[in-house]
C-alpha cells in the first residue's frame, strides 16, 4: 500500500481525466488560456507525480489570442483504446454568456510524451466533451447548452457515436439524463453489468460534487445514485473543498480509485478564498451490495490521506529546458521574437509588448504558485526611458486580478504626469501597482540607480503579499501589504477559473522594442 496525501498534483491544476495503461497513471488537466495547452502528468504509485509533456498544438494556429480570462481549453478528458491515447476537448471562446462558442477537438497519440496528431473538429454541444470505447466502437459524451432566452445552459448530457475513423456522427443524439441540479463533466465506464455515468454535480464552486447514474443500456435510460459519491459541499470546515469533476479508474489488481479536482481555502474577513486554483486529488473507492461506488474511508467527503493499492514509488524526473515546464505563458507559446534566453548567457531576455490587460500579446513567463506560503525573486536589468516601457516581478491571475512591481520611468520628483518628458530627465523607478475588477492603483514608488541590475522579491503568506528589493545586500520593503486574496477563483463578479501564478513580464506600449534581461528567477512554494 501507498499513502498518498493531497492535493497530489498541487496547483492550478483542475478537472483532471485520469487513466491507466500498464504500470503507468496519467493525468490531463485544464490549462483556459494557458500554454502549454494540456498539460499532462504520470505517476506509478499515485503519490508522486512528473510532469509528462503537454498535448502540443492542440489549438489550432497555436494561438489563442483574444480569447477571455479562463476562456480557452476547458476540462480535457484523456483515454486509451488499447492502441494509442486520446484526448477531447473543447475551446471555450466566450465566458459569461449564454453562447459558450465551443469548438470540440481531438487528438491523438501513442505515448504521451510524444507527438500528438493535429486537432480534428468533432461535434460541439457544449463544454465537457469525453470519450468512451467499447468492442471498437467509440461515443461522444457531451454537455448539452440550450443558449435561447430561458434556455438551461446546462441541459443534460448526451451521447453520439462516432465513426473511428471520420469522427462523423453515426446515428442520432441520446439524451442520457437531465436533471435539476447542474449536471456537466460526464465520463462513461462498464462495471458490474452495469454502464455507469460519473458526473460533477453542482458548478465548480464550493457546491461542487461527483454525481454517479447507471443504465443497463448503453443509451439508458439512467437512474441516478440518491446520494453523491463525493462532495464538500454540506462541511465547510473540511480542508479540501469543491470536490468535483470525477473520474474512476481501476488498479491492476482490481481496485477502483478516483480522480477529483479540489482547492484549499483560505479563511479571510472576505470569506474564503483560493489562491492556488483547483488542483487534483484521488480518493479510495469500493462498490457497495447494490452495486454503487463508495467512498472506502466512508462518507461523501475528501480525505487528505489515503492509503492506495500501489508500491509506493517515489521517483520522479524533473522538467528540463530553459523556457518549457514549469513556465507557462498567455494565449500563445513562448517565441524567441520576445522571449530570448539564448540573446545573453545565463539571462532571459523578454522584448516589451502589450499591457498587462491585453487579451492579445503580453509579454509574460510565470510559473504556479503551490503553496499558501511562496517567495519569488529574480534579477532584473533594463532601461527604461519613458512611462510606457516596464519590466519586473508580477503575481498573476488574469487581466483583472495581479500585483506588479515594475522598473519603469517617471517624472523628476515633485513633478505631476505631464505624458511624456520629451527632452530628457526623470527618473528609473520601481512602481507597485495593483489591480482589481475595474481598478488600478499605483500603491508605491521607489528611485533606483538605473545603470545597476535590481534584485526583485516578492513573498506571499496566506492572503497577504509583500514586495521587495534588494541593493547591496539590503533588503527594502515597497509599500504596503498588498491583498494576494484578490488573486483567486473566489474574488470578483465575473467567472474565474484558473489560479495564481508568479512571474516576470516587460511592456513596450509604443515601439515593441524595450527589452529586459531577467536572471536567476526562483520560485519557493512552502
Amino acid at each position: 500500500m501507498t499513502l498518498l496525501r493531497n492535493p497530489v498534483i498541487r496547483g492550478f491544476a483542475p478537472d483532471p481525466s485520469m487513466v491507466r495503461v500498464g504500470d503507468w497513471y496519467y493525468v490531463a488537466t485544464s490549462s483556459f488560456e494557458w500554454f502549454p495547452t494540456i498539460p499532462l502528468h504520470r505517476s506509478r504509485d499515485l503519490a508522486h507525480w512528473e510532469y509528462a509533456g503537454h498535448v502540443e498544438g492542440a489549438v489550432p494556429g497555436n494561438s489563442l489570442a483574444g480569447v477571455p480570462d479562463s476562456g480557452g481549453i476547458w476540462a480535457p478528458s484523456l483515454s486509451w483504446d488499447g492502441e494509442r491515447f486520446w484526448v477531447v476537448y473543447s475551446i471555450v471562446r466566450s465566458v459569461g454568456t449564454p453562447y459558450f462558442d465551443t469548438d470540440t477537438y481531438v487528438c491523438t497519440a501513442t505515448e504521451v510524451g510524444g507527438a500528438w496528431t493535429a486537432p480534428r473538429r468533432m461535434p460541439s454541444h457544449g463544454f465537457d466533451p469525453a470519450l468512451f470505447h467499447e468492442d471498437g466502437r467509440l461515443w461522444l459524451l457531451n454537455l448539452q447548452n440550450d443558449h435561447r432566452p430561458g434556455g438551461n445552459r446546462f441541459a443534460g448530457i448526451v451521447l453520439t457515436e462516432l465513426d473511428r475513423e471520420t469522427l462523423m456522427p453515426l446515428g442520432d443524439t441520446h439524451l442520457l439524463l437531465q436533471h435539476d441540479r447542474l449536471i456537466e463533466g460526464p465520463k462513461l465506464l462498464r462495471h458490474g453489468g452495469w454502464y455507469h455515468l460519473v458526473l460533477a454535480e453542482g458548478g465548480t464552486g464550493f457546491e461542487h460534487g461527483v454525481r454517479v447514474a447507471r443504465s443497463r443500456a448503453l443509451s439508458g435510460p439512467y437512474e441516478l445514485d440518491d446520494r453523491p459519491l463525493r462532495t464538500s459541499r454540506d462541511d465547510p470546515s473540511v480542508p479540501l473543498q469543491k470536490a468535483g469533476h470525477g473520474e474512476l479508474v481501476r488498479t491492476p489488481d482490481g481496485d477502483w480509485v478516483l480522480s477529483h479536482l479540489t482547492a484549499r481555502p483560505l479563511d479571510t474577513p472576505k470569506g474564503p478564498c483560493c489562491t492556488l486554483g483547483r488542483e487534483t486529488a484521488i480518493q479510495a473507492v469500493t462498490w457497495d451490495a447494490d452495486g454503487w461506488p463508495r467512498m472506502r474511508q466512508g462518507g461523501v467527503r475528501p480525505a487528505i490521506e489515503v492509503e492506495v493499492p500501489t508500491r509506493p514509488d517515489p521517483r520522479v524526473s524533473e522538467p528540463r529546458g530553459s523556457l518549457g515546464w514549469p513556465w507557462s505563458t498567455l494565449r500563445a507559446a513562448p517565441d524567441p521574437t520576445w522571449a530570448d534566453p539564448a540573446a545573453r548567457p545565463g539571462w532571459i531576455r523578454l522584448r516589451g509588448r502589450h499591457g498587462p490587460e491585453s487579451l492579445w500579446a503580453h509579454s509574460l513567463l510565470a510559473q504556479r504558485i503551490t503553496e499558501h506560503r511562496a517567495e519569488a525573486r529574480v534579477i532584473v536589468e533594463a532601461r527604461p526611458r519613458t512611462f510606457t516601457q516596464a519590466a519586473g516581478l508580477v503575481l498573476w491571475y488574469n487581466t483583472e486580478s495581479y500585483l506588479s512591481l515594475d522598473l519603469t520611468w517617471a517624472e523628476p520628483e515633485g513633478e505631476g504626469q505631464h505624458g511624456q518628458q520629451w527632452r530628457g530627465g526623470g527618473r528609473t523607478v520601481l512602481s507597485l501597482v495593483e489591480r482589481d475588477e475595474g481598478m488600478t492603483r499605483q500603491a508605491a514608488v521607489v528611485e533606483v540607480d538605473a545603470d545597476r541590475p535590481v534584485l526583485l522579491g516578492v513573498t506571499t503568506e496566506d492572503a497577504g503579499a509583500r514586495f521587495w528589493y534588494e541593493a547591496d545586500g539590503a533588503r527594502t520593503f515597497v509599500g504596503p501589504e498588498l491583498d494576494f486574496g484578490r488573486l483567486s477563483d473566489d474574488h470578483g463578479t465575473k467567472l474565474r477559473f484558473t489560479g495564481a501564478m508568479a512571474g516576470i513580464h516587460a511592456v513596450d506600449l509604443v515601439g515593441a522594442a524595450f527589452t529586459a534581461d531577467f536572471r536567476g528567477f526562483h520560485l519557493t512554494c512552502g
